[in-house]
């Protein structure tokens, strides 16, 4: 299990083998398009093999930096997830019974490994907020202030050459 989280099936020992991955800025510079500019996650994951059943328990626990929404400044979050997975081989069947909270992945038979890799990045992505800002009062104050409506003076600006000038005006005398 050398290369990150690719788990060699064929070698792998009946019983429970467990281990252990740092993930950082490298793993994320590998998908195209990642928001994730830093990252120092530890992930743990557990495998359990018995007859033909394979399962995969992981969890993922550390912080990312992404960038504000608001300020676009580094912004840390914490991250704290994991996901279980059963292993089948074949063709997905809508006959495979239910694995309760386990999520399937089908392999083909011929595939001898199990690259882990893109579900460990999706859950990490998933995990994340949807707004992603610092806490109130935390960005970076110059540019929150090009951001406000105020000037120096605290005066509200008015644009009339603007399209919305006057809805504003509307909303002002009420």
């Amino acid at each position: 299990m050398k290369d990150d989280f690719i788990v060699p099936l064929n070698g792998l020992a009946q019983g429970r083998t467990e281990f252990h991955q740092s993930v950082g800025k490298e793993f994320f510079e590998r998908f195209e398009n990642s928001e994730i500019l830093a990252a120092g996650l530890d992930v743990e994951v557990v495998i359990e093999k018995s007859g033909r059943f394979i399962g995969v328990d992981c969890q993922i626990d550390g912080s990312v930096t992404v960038t504000c929404d608001r300020c676009l400044a580094d912004l840390r979050l914490p991250v704290s997830t994991g996901f279980a997975l059963s292993v089948k081989f074949g063709d997905p069947d809508s006959s495979v019974e239910d694995e309760g909270e386990r999520e399937i992945v089908f392999l083909p038979v011929t595939d001898t490994d199990l690259d882990l890799s893109q579900t460990v990045y999706d859950y990490i992505c998933l995990s994340l907020p949807v707004q992603r800002v610092h806490e109130d009062g935390e960005c970076d104050p110059e540019t929150v202030r090009f951001l406000s409506s105020e000037d120096e003076q605290g005066q509200t600006q008015k644009d009339s050459s603007s399209p919305f000038a006057g809805l504003r005006d509307l909303l002002d005398k009420k």
